[in-house]
C-alpha cells in the first residue's frame, strides 16, 4: 500500500497496440502478457461497475480492480475510480459517492509539459463518513477529511479537512461544522 507520490515517465504516444502494451508493462514493471491481461480485466470491471444498478456489485467490481473500499460504502452510478491506478484509491467506511463522480490518482502529460507539470501517481483518500455530491471530481494527492461534504460539481484540487462543507472550482471550505453538537463525538 503506497500512500506517497510516485514520479512516472511522461506520456509517449505509441504506433500500435503492441508498442502500447510494451510501454505500459515497462512503466509498471510487469511482464507484457501479464500487463495485457490485467489491463483487459480492469477495463471489463470498470465497464461493469460504471453501469451496474446494484451498489453491492459496483463495490465488488471495484474491489476486484484493486480499489480499497471500507464497509457501508455507497458508490452511485457512473462513478469513475481511476482507470490506470485503482490501487491508489482509498475509500474508508460509511463514505457516499453520489454519482457521476471522478476520482483521479495520476497525471500523465506529454513530455513537452515537463517544465511546468509533473508526471506522477498519488493516492486519493476519502475518510470515514465523507460525502461527495453528484458530479464532484477529486484530483490526485487529495485527502477528503472525515465526515466532510463536497458540494455537487466541485473540483477538489487540495486536501479538505474533517467536518466541513467544501465546494466550488477549485473546492474551498464553505462551512465548518466541527463544533456542531451532532459531530463532536465522532
Amino acid at each position: 500500500m503506497t500512500l506517497e507520490k510516485i514520479h512516472k515517465p511522461y506520456y509517449e504516444p505509441t504506433k500500435n497496440i503492441r508498442a502500447q502494451v510494451e510501454s505500459g508493462s515497462r512503466r509498471r514493471g510487469k511482464n507484457p502478457v501479464i500487463f495485457l491481461f490485467a489491463k483487459l480485466k480492469n477495463f471489463i470491471l470498470v465497464q461493469l461497475a460504471y453501469n451496474c444498478p446494484f451498489n453491492s456489485l459496483r463495490i465488488k467490481f471495484h474491489r476486484w480492480r484493486g480499489v480499497h473500499i471500507g464497509n457501508n460504502v455507497m458508490i452511485g452510478l457512473k462513478v469513475t475510480l481511476d482507470h490506470s491506478y485503482p490501487e491508489m484509491v482509498f475509500i474508508e467506511d460509511e463514505v457516499s459517492l453520489a454519482g457521476n463522480n471522478y476520482i483521479l490518482t495520476h497525471s500523465n502529460p506529454y513530455a513537452h509539459f515537463a517544465p511546468i507539470l509533473e508526471s506522477f501517481t498519488a493516492p486519493v483518500i476519502i475518510k470515514k463518513g465523507a460525502w461527495l455530491g453528484i458530479g464532484a471530481i477529486v484530483l490526485p494527492e487529495v485527502t477528503i477529511g472525515e465526515y466532510s461534504i463536497i458540494g455537487a460539481g466541485s473540483v477538489v484540487t487540495k486536501s479538505i479537512q474533517a467536518k466541513v462543507v467544501a465546494g466550488g472550482i477549485p473546492a474551498k471550505v464553505i462551512k465548518d461544522f466541527s463544533d456542531h453538537e451532532a459531530f463532536k463525538n465522532l
